[in-house]
C-alpha cells in the first residue's frame, strides 16, 4: 500500500526483558555483618528459558478508495466534522469505501464503513480499536464530473441504511449540481435554505416552494450512533443503460482482442518470410 503513515506500526514487535537476580550489595554502613546462624540452603530451582518475542503479523489494511470522474459515492461527515468521505485516499472513510462507477441508467449502491482496519488504525493507532462515530453534519450522493457527463441524470435515492437497518426518509430527495460540475442528490444538507434553481427529478424541475422534496430527507436522530451507511439509488436520464453500456464495452473487449490476434499473426507471418 502507498501509505507511508502505516509502515512503522506494521512490524512493530514487543520483547520480554530478561530477568536478573540479585549479586550482593554495596552497602556501605557501619552496621557490625549479622552473626545468625546459616540456614540450610534450598536446592536450586530451574528457571525456564524465556522464549524469544516473534514480530507481530503484518496488518492487512483494506483498499484505499479513490474517486475518480464517473463515479459516485456516499459523501459523508459525522457529528464532530471528523470522520469523513469525499473520494480521497486521505479521508478516514477511504477504506474499502462503496464507489459506483455510473454507466447508464439504472440501479447503484454507495457506502461508507467506518470499522475497517484502516479506519480503526488511523483514529486510535491500533487496527483493532474501539471507536464509534456519532452524528451527521452532511450527506450527500455524489457524482464527480455528473453534470459534465450526464446533464439530464436525476438521482432517486430509495432506501438508506443505517448499521444494516433501513431507516425512514422523511422527505424526497432532489437532484442539483452546486457548482455545474459534479451532480448530487443530498441526504442531509442543513446549509441550503431553499431549493436550488436546478432542483429536478426523473420528472422535472422541482417548483422552488415544494413541499414534498428538501436537502434534509432523514431524521438526524438516525445517525447518533453509527458504523456502516448503505445508499441505494436509481439513475435516470443519461441515455443510456448500465446494460448497453456493459454491451458496449464486451464488444469493444473482443475488437481489441481481434486485434491484437490480427497482429500477432501478420507479426508471425513476418518472421516466418525473413
Amino acid at each position: 500500500m502507498k501509505f507511508k503513515r502505516f509502515a512503522a506500526a506494521i512490524l512493530a514487535c514487543t520483547f520480554v526483558g530478561a530477568a536478573f537476580v540479585g549479586c550482593g550489595s554495596d552497602n556501605s554502613s557501619s552496621e557490625a555483618p549479622t552473626t545468625e546462624a546459616p540456614t540450610t540452603e534450598a536446592p536450586a530451582t530451574t528457571v525456564a528459558a524465556t522464549p524469544a518475542a516473534t514480530a507481530a503479523a503484518p496488518v492487512e489494511f483494506e483498499e484505499a478508495v479513490t474517486a475518480e470522474s464517473g463515479d459516485a459515492i456516499l459523501a459523508m461527515v459525522d457529528g464532530q466534522w471528523y470522520v469523513q468521505y469525499w473520494g480521497k485516499d486521505t479521508d478516514l472513510l477511504t477504506y474499502d469505501a462503496g464507489v459506483a462507477k455510473i454507466t447508464g441508467d439504472g440501479d447503484y449502491t454507495v457506502s461508507v464503513n467506518a470499522g475497517t482496519k484502516g479506519c480503526l488504525y488511523d483514529i486510535t493507532g491500533d487496527a483493532n480499536g474501539d471507536y464509534t462515530p456519532g452524528g451527521i453534519s452532511f450527506a450527500a450522493v455524489k457524482v464527480f464530473d455528473g453534470t459534465t457527463l450526464f446533464p439530464d441524470m436525476s438521482i432517486e435515492i430509495t432506501s438508506i441504511k443505517v448499521d444494516d437497518k433501513e431507516i425512514k426518509m422523511t422527505a424526497k430527495n432532489y437532484t442539483s449540481s452546486d457548482d455545474g460540475i459534479e451532480m448530487r442528490a443530498n441526504i442531509c444538507n442543513t446549509y441550503v435554505n431553499n431549493l436550488p434553481e436546478d432542483a429536478h427529478t426523473a420528472d422535472g424541475v422541482v417548483p422552488a416552494d415544494s413541499k414534498d422534496y428538501a436537502p434534509v430527507i432523514i431524521d438526524m436522530d438516525d445517525f447518533k450512533s453509527w458504523t456502516t451507511i448503505e445508499v441505494n439509488f436509481t439513475v435516470t436520464g443519461t441515455g443510456k443503460t448500465k446494460e448497453d453500456a456493459g454491451a458496449q464495452g464486451a464488444d469493444e473487449s473482443k475488437t481489441d482482442d481481434a486485434s491484437k490476434a490480427e497482429d500477432s499473426a501478420e507479426a508471425d507471418a513476418s518472421s516466418t518470410a525473413e
